[in-house]
């Protein structure tokens, strides 16, 4: 080829190696934006989750425990009569058969039946924690009835403090979990939808570097990150008064970390699977997994102390507690790194196998 026609078209070529990157960014942005049901999956959703836990789990008086009371006898109307002055009972006057099956379906937590001697029976399920307290409510109750005092002077103060209710613990594993769902299904449904179609065999063949496809998943993912981490934070503080202690710029940071890990290990799952159906069975067992012992909707301490270490381990559980020290503690860096450092090596270690095992065609 002459030298002019050689200068022409290497000079054709670079304005589509600088602009490559660029448009298959755009194209991510597209494709998700033609999809209603991503749309809603990612920013209407958790928001909607967490307005309703928001509502539901919402700053209240404790509800009144209720509780069943074997009437048709004397001793009986009179014991429904010694609760039902109690404010934090509601009692239920009932037979002895309807008592025993509201117990087994748990319409009231506990039965009280007076005995013909002056004694009173407790029946509740020692399992159930409503149970439990109802017992030492209604006992409560019974005593002071009977007249029993306190031989000492008790006093309370109580307490509500934002970034101590459920809503503020609930907040932050939204946020992660969000940020898990949107790496991992964003990435692989996309790969291997492109490899179902031949169309990555076909972008292979182009002058366009293989590494630039990859990374227009992760600058379109981060654009989206940004809008997710507002809408879900933004909603949150307004609504509910949900606490940022700590720097946001840490708070994003968090964020954008974990996003990468888990844009890396949607890269691993989708690496090698030919099929929706495949690669939509890979992301659930990955995923499972963490729905569960990550500390979503309650704190992974709640499980065996010998199942701490893999579920410490776990990537989203790193990130939740990572979100959770930064929004409610407003601990610094120091504090999050170590999660930090597990989020970044399981990104690592995805990334590293998944280019080795990448299939384009």
């Amino acid at each position: 080829m002459p030298e002019p026609m050689m200068r022409e078209a290497t000079s054709a070529r670079r304005p589509w190696r600088q602009r490559s990157l660029v448009q298959l960014t755009l194209v991510r942005f597209r494709e998700f934006l033609r999809e209603p049901e991503a749309v809603f999956w990612t920013f209407v959703f958790p928001v909607l989750l967490a307005v309703g836990l928001g509502i539901a789990f919402r700053n209240k008086p404790a509800d009144a425990v209720v509780v069943g009371v074997v009437t048709g006898t004397a001793s009986g109307d009179s014991l429904a009569t010694r609760l039902a002055a109690s404010p934090a009972l509601r009692v239920e006057r009932m037979s002895d058969t309807t008592a025993a099956r509201a117990l087994r379906t748990g319409e009231v937590a506990l039965v009280a039946t007076a005995g013909a001697a002056g004694g009173i029976e407790y029946r509740f399920d020692d399992t159930r924690p409503e149970g439990r307290s109802a017992r030492f409510t209604v006992d409560e109750a019974v005593q002071r009835g009977a007249g029993r005092t306190d031989p000492v002077r008790v006093s309370e103060r109580r307490v509500q403090e934002k970034g101590s209710r459920y809503i503020d613990f609930v907040v932050p594993g939204l946020l992660g979990m969000n940020i898990m769902a949107g790496g991992i299904w964003g990435l692989g449904f996309a790969i291997v939808e492109a490899r179902r179609r031949n169309l990555l065999k076909r972008l292979v063949s182009t002058p366009m570097p293989r590494a630039e496809y990859l990374a227009s998943f992760l600058f379109s993912r981060f654009v989206f990150l940004l809008l997710e981490v507002g809408m879900i934070l933004g909603c949150s503080m307004l609504l509910f008064g949900v606490p940022v202690r700590g720097s946001l710029l840490q708070l994003l940071a968090v964020c954008f970390i974990a996003a990468l890990s888990f844009g890396g290990l949607g890269l691993l799952i989708a690496s090698r699977a030919k099929t929706t159906e495949g690669v939509s069975g890979l992301m659930n067992l990955a995923m499972m997994p963490m729905w569960v012992l990550s500390g979503v909707f309650f704190s992974s301490s709640n499980f065996p102390a010998v199942a701490q270490p893999f579920i410490q381990a776990l990537p989203l559980t790193a990130t939740n507690n990572a979100l959770r020290a930064t929004m409610l503690q407003g601990a610094g860096w120091a504090a999050v790194m170590p999660s930090l450092a597990i989020v970044a090596a399981w990104g690592i270690g995805c990334f590293v196998v998944a280019l080795r095992i990448f299939r384009w065609r």
